[in-house]
């Protein structure tokens, strides 16, 4: 098969020919219709995660349809059209029995621990617990387009940070995740104040239903309590720094939640007391086991969520290695390795 694969961390990858991965007795092989290009395949490819061994082939967010079928796997059959969550549980450990794949301790995660998407075929274990059906009417891109930001974002709004219709909601960050988080806030019925440095990614937050937005280079915090008058009842911070988070968490009024989806390359400082003092509450969210799917899927379904408006290009395999090592701008960029 054609695949992206890199050698050395850093350097650009290439488009060349591997062997095709066979099925393990519980997973199956995808023929890859589409495959997301995400900021956390770039920091895998600058060797940010010490799961990846080399050589290597990225890519984790991924839809097409079932190729080969292994020996163990009882409820998928080659032809069905799939997408899988980035992360891959294992399906037998207590997390798993609880519902909380997501935090799995055995997780795979193509494109990290194994190769991945960015090739015509991925190998993907654990099948009968990791595949989601796509339904029929739905594209692979968009399909595709769920399987990390969307759904991630997803979890962190819905399940972890329980929005209820009405709340005030600060998203901190819009890029892919952020305004995933926005567009799902929105169709719950909160109002949602959206926070980036980027002009574009600001005005991309508005037309998916922010009520307002803040340059944070012009204060954040500050700028989130006038707007919400008091404070977001729901904050998250979905880039993922030091700055992104005291803010995330500063910003909210007493009693408020705030959810952390963005990777921190460190432990940050944080605003203990104003945390004890106003009796906030913080919470990890980590991806959606495939298990969580249906409410999601429901709502794309029925037109209230449109992921596919997040996709802004579609590229195929060869421009591939470019585009992760330059990795720009809001938006979804698409792969479309056949």
């Amino acid at each position: 098969m054609r695949a992206v694969v890199f050698e050395e961390f850093g350097v650009l990858p290439e488009v060349r020919r591997v062997p095709d991965p066979e099925p393990s007795p519980d997973g199956v092989v995808i023929r890859v219709e589409a495959t997301g290009l995400c900021r956390s395949d770039w920091h895998g490819w600058l060797g940010h995660d010490p799961d990846i061994t080399l050589p290597h082939v990225p890519g984790h967010e991924l839809s097409g349809v079932v190729e080969a079928v292994g020996t163990g796997v009882r409820d998928w059959r080659s032809g069905d059209a799939v997408t899988v969550p980035f992360v891959c549980a294992c399906g037998r450990c207590r997390d798993c029995a609880a519902g909380n794949g997501q935090v799995c301790a055995n997780q795979t995660q193509p494109g990290f621990t194994g190769w991945g998407s960015f090739a015509e075929f991925v190998a993907i274990d654990n099948a009968d617990v990791n595949l989601v059906a796509v339904p029929e009417g739905m594209t692979f891109a968009t399909a595709a387009s769920l399987g990390c930001r969307f759904a991630t974002a997803f979890r962190a709004v819905v399940h972890q940070g329980a929005v209820r219709g009405g709340e005030w909601v600060a998203v901190h960050g819009c890029g892919g995740v952020g305004l995933s988080a926005v567009m799902i806030a929105a169709a719950c019925g909160a109002r949602v104040v959206a926070v980036d440095i980027s002009a574009a990614a600001l005005e991309l937050a508005r037309q998916f239903g922010a009520t307002a937005c803040v340059d944070a280079a012009e204060g954040t915090a500050e700028r989130v309590m006038d707007i919400t008058d008091g404070g977001a009842h729901l904050s998250l911070d979905a880039l993922g720094s030091a700055t992104t988070c005291a803010a995330s968490i500063n910003g909210l009024r007493r009693g408020g939640r705030h959810v952390q989806v963005g990777l921190l390359p460190k432990d940050p400082p944080l605003p203990m007391a104003r945390v004890i003092g106003w009796e906030l509450r913080l919470l990890g969210s980590h991806g959606m086991a495939a298990a969580a799917y249906p409410p999601m899927m429901d709502m794309v379904a029925d037109g209230r969520l449109r992921p596919d408006r997040l996709i802004t290009g579609t590229i195929g395999l060869d421009e591939a290695p470019r585009a992760l090592a330059e990795m720009a701008g809001p938006g979804i960029t698409i792969i479309e390795p056949g």
